[in-house]
């Protein structure tokens, strides 16, 4: 399985940035796909976006525009970049990573937007 370490959560008003980031324990070319999830009090944990090993990209439709992601192969790493942020995206956010059959997670991160 793959060991994820997210990072850069943290609180940002509305309209403005934050970039996540997924530190996976393993080559991230070699991973099937990896995807960003969030979690908000009370709700279902979502799918916000993800990215295949072709790098094929899919979003949620209440971040497309808003939204992207990336990856960095030398650092093993995925990103997040959230822009436009809204209170809505407040959440923990949580870095996934697919490796046929197995489903890896990591501890989340909060993201809090203020209005």
């Amino acid at each position: 399985q793959v060991q994820l370490v997210e990072s850069g959560g943290g609180l940002v008003q509305a309209g403005g940035s934050l970039r996540l980031s997924c530190l996976a324990s393993r080559k991230i070319f070699s991973l099937d796909a990896m995807g960003w999830y969030r979690q908000a009090p009370g709700k279902q944990r979502e799918l916000v976006a993800s990215i295949t090993s072709d790098g094929s990209t899919n979003f949620a439709d209440s971040v497309k525009g808003r939204f992207a992601v990336s990856t960095d192969i030398a650092k093993n790493t995925v990103y997040l970049q959230m822009n436009s942020l809204k209170p809505e995206d407040t959440a923990v956010y949580y870095c996934n990573a697919l490796l046929r059959p197995f489903v890896s997670w990591g501890q989340g991160t909060q993201v809090t937007v203020s209005s």
